[in-house]
């Protein structure tokens, strides 16, 4: 359960002891136990996730495709190879589709995985899993597959923890002004920049933020329950004890647990 800031870190430490003692982990959801709480979906966010953890040079992602192509082969003979792109290209996510005959993940998730994955600096190759030893040939720097490069600074450590979180409680919708502060100086979110709440949840839970057309621009562990929020929204700071009678905060996300996505 990566959400967990705690258990997030001791995973770290038992994957670095596991790497420095020279052992392979091997790292699977269990469908058979696992609860939608912590359910990660597929294996591709998992690798992400993981390489994340790690701070890992590159995520490889193996499928039944020679990579990622510009239209899909199965259906389009001449389809192109992508042989190198960036991980965050929005028209990526056009041509994989859904695409993949084998497991739950197909391109469009490993697309996401290796935008995940780029948040800590991470390039991805996806190439297929059959031609033969083809881990060995990607690490001694054979073109093989689709390498995806991130194009942007790899993030800080408690940022990517807060980037990959899947679960969110609730959401937030913003004013275009507090949009604008957030993309452009890495502000706190206050409380009057803030539209609608939507959902249930409480303080620490993780939200999401939405402009007013539904378009996702940050994530962040927010200081009051939902309800207060309710009663916050669209009101100055100085305001809040007047309100609740009392101050948590006087940020609704503090700048330290909030992460532009």
């Amino acid at each position: 359960d990566l959400s967990n800031r705690k258990r997030y870190l001791n995973a770290l430490s038992a994957l670095r002891t596991l790497v420095e003692m020279r052992v392979v982990p091997v790292i699977n959801e269990n469908d058979t136990v696992v609860t939608d709480e912590i359910r990660f979906g597929d294996n591709d966010t998992l690798g992400a996730l993981v390489a994340n953890l790690l701070e890992a040079d590159a995520l490889l992602l193996l499928t039944d495709q020679e990579g990622l192509f510009d239209a899909d082969p199965r259906h389009h003979p001449d389809a192109r190879l992508i042989a190198e792109g960036r991980a965050d290209d929005p028209r990526l996510a056009a041509v994989a589709g859904s695409g993949g005959a084998l497991g739950r993940g197909g391109m469009s998730t490993k697309v996401r995985a290796a935008q995940l994955a780029a948040r800590s600096g991470a390039v991805t190759v996806i190439a297929s899993g059959r031609q033969p030893e083809v881990i060995t040939r990607i690490v001694q720097g054979e073109p093989l597959g689709t390498l995806l490069r991130p194009d942007q600074a790899p993030m800080a450590a408690r940022k990517r923890w807060l980037a990959g979180q899947l679960q969110v409680r609730g959401t937030l919708v913003l004013d275009a002004g507090a949009v604008n502060v957030l993309r452009g100086k890495g502000s706190s979110l206050l409380a009057v920049g803030v539209r609608d709440v939507q959902g249930s949840f409480r303080r620490g839970d993780m939200v999401l933020c939405v402009d007013e057309q539904g378009a996702r621009v940050a994530k962040g562990l927010v200081n009051y329950g939902a309800d207060e929020a309710r009663q916050l929204a669209g009101q100055p700071s100085h305001q809040i004890e007047a309100i609740l009678g009392y101050v948590e905060s006087h940020e609704l996300i503090h700048r330290d647990n909030l992460v532009v996505v």
